[in-house]
């Protein structure tokens, strides 16, 4: 049996994953904030252990880790937050949150893993971006600099710790209907709006995110290290398509 580790696991898309990765063999450790989501759902999968845990404190991460009680196979460090408003509404302490649970978070909970992954000699980190780290949207505050900064961060995991056997790579989601984005397509009109402006005419959902972790942490994926899959429908590469012709 593998065994891997997803945070932000209560809901949407980290939830879905841990799914995913369940019925795909593995023993999956959940951690986030909200212990109560968490309970609900080891009560629901088989093989899984909730484990309460905040990524930007080391020795709460560090706990989580030694109640998990094996070396991840895979690490999907999918915990995050956006805080709507512009950058002059938001301020310092908004944009530093928004800092330290994506960015930061991915950086303390792959340090937490890495060196028992180094002794195991195997291993893969997916990161979770976004589209707006590519291309950032007016109104997400500190949101694009972080996930801007995972792909980065990605790259540099990827060149330091490829030799000892781990991959690590990110994932870049684009209109996803799930998690932190779920509200905005409550509006029926933006949900047809957004819908039409993707390449393939749909929203995305969180199994397309779920099968694109799976799809890096399997062994197809074995020659892939630092790459950054958008998994956006092709939205990104639309711009031009967007504009009027007349």
């Amino acid at each position: 049996m593998k065994h891997a580790i997803v945070t932000g696991a209560g809901k949407g898309i980290g939830k879905e994953i841990s799914e995913h990765l369940n019925k795909n063999g593995y023993r999956v450790g959940m951690i986030d904030i909200d212990d109560e989501a968490l309970e609900n759902n080891s009560k629901i999968y088989k093989n899984t252990i909730a484990i309460k845990g905040d990524v930007t404190d080391e020795e709460s991460i560090k706990k989580a880790f030694e109640r998990f009680g094996e070396t991840p196979d895979l690490l999907v460090n999918n915990a995050g937050i956006v805080i709507f408003g512009t950058l002059e509404e938001q301020g310092v302490q908004d944009f530093k949150k928004s800092i330290d649970i994506s960015l930061v978070g991915s950086y303390i909970t792959s340090l937490t893993a890495i060196n028992s992954m180094i002794k195991k000699g195997s291993g893969s980190i997916i990161n979770m971006s976004s589209i707006n780290g590519i291309h950032p949207g007016p109104g997400t505050g500190g949101y694009p600099a972080a996930k801007a900064g995972i792909i980065s961060l990605t790259q540099q995991m990827s060149i330091e710790w490829g030799h000892y056997g781990i991959r690590v790579n990110s994932i870049s989601p684009g209109f996803i209907d799930a998690g932190m984005s779920k509200p905005i397509y409550a509006d029926p009109k933006v949900r047809e709006l957004r819908g039409k402006s993707v390449p393939t005419k749909r929203l995305g959902e969180a199994k397309d995110i779920a099968n694109a972790v799976l799809f890096l942490a399997s062994e197809q994926a074995s020659y892939i290290n630092g790459h950054n899959l958008v998994v956006d429908g092709g939205v990104i590469n639309s711009i031009i398509a967007q504009l009027p012709r007349e």
